[in-house]
């Protein structure tokens, strides 16, 4: 299945794909409906009476306001390596908050602090069920899904000191979405892989397949929640390849106007262009 979360009549509303329709779930959005028991069930059930098209679809976050979101540094080996680094023994955890997600479509706000502004395509695990140091099937089975998430990043303020978080939590300024799609519609199911690919005004910045991933969406799942709570609806972001803009010679970052497309083989893309964004 794929499922999202659109906007509707100034509310928001969790459905499921139905070819050019989208099924209303009877839910707020899809955080609330994947706290549900037997959401997926539920969701495959679901009354096609209140339907919206697809062609005219105002997608939100795919989870508007997930209790956490957590993030992986230094995940596949191609990037490790255009970034200098050692391959780690234990994934690199930050976060992100809910008010730095945005939907497929909506504009990427670049705030005026920064001179470095990057792009990095991720896949996103999407949790289903509480767990709680969880091993081997419970974490398997903890995955709804996954999703597209491009993990923007203001670089200079990434490394104004060893910790990343203030270079990764900046209002508005990260896409997520469109659809959770079920680990039974995707090639390798809860350890997919799947093409990944980023490109910035039609020009391809990264390209690769979530099968060089050092740590896998099962291994992360098992490792942050080792640490904390995994709650339905919660994302983990899984690390981006090679190809970002502080890496390259010389450096590229995105400056205000560019049109970036994040895209992942089965799941969907996001499509987005940024904004400066000087505002409070």
């Amino acid at each position: 299945m794929k499922l999202a979360t659109v906007r509707v009549n100034g509310s928001t509303r969790a459905v499921r794909l139905d070819g050019d329709r989208l099924v209303d779930l009877g839910a707020a959005d899809l955080g609330a409906f994947l706290a549900q028991d037997d959401w997926a069930a539920k969701a495959a059930a679901a009354d096609p009476a209140t339907t919206y098209p697809v062609a005219d679809a105002d997608f939100a976050p795919v989870v508007p306001k997930p209790s956490k979101v957590v993030c992986v540094g230094l995940n596949y080996r191609n990037h490790i390596q255009e970034m200098g680094r050692d391959l780690p023994q234990h994934p690199t955890l930050f976060a992100k908050f809910a008010d730095c997600l945005v939907g497929a479509t909506d504009d990427i706000a670049r705030p005026e602090e920064t001179a470095e502004f990057d792009w990095e395509v991720e896949l996103a695990v999407v949790i289903g069920k509480p767990v709680r140091r969880a091993r081997g099937a419970e974490a398997e089975a903890a995955i709804a899904g996954f999703t597209v998430l491009n993990d923007i990043t203001c670089r200079d303020w990434q490394f104004r000191t060893r910790e990343w978080l203030q270079g990764k939590m900046w209002d508005s300024s990260t896409p997520v979405g469109p659809y959770l799609v079920t680990p039974d519609e995707l090639p390798g199911g809860v350890r997919p892989e799947l093409d990944v690919t980023l490109s910035v005004d039609g020009t391809v910045m990264q390209q690769d397949n979530t099968g060089d991933l050092l740590f896998d969406p099962v291994a992360l799942v098992e490792y942050v929640s080792t640490v904390v709570r995994l709650n339905p609806g919660d994302l983990i972001a899984t690390g981006t390849p090679g190809g970002v803009g502080h890496a390259r010679t010389p450096k590229l970052y995105l400056t205000g106007g560019e049109r970036v497309v994040t895209e992942i083989q089965g799941i969907g893309r996001l499509d987005n262009t940024v904004v400066k964004d000087g505002g409070a």
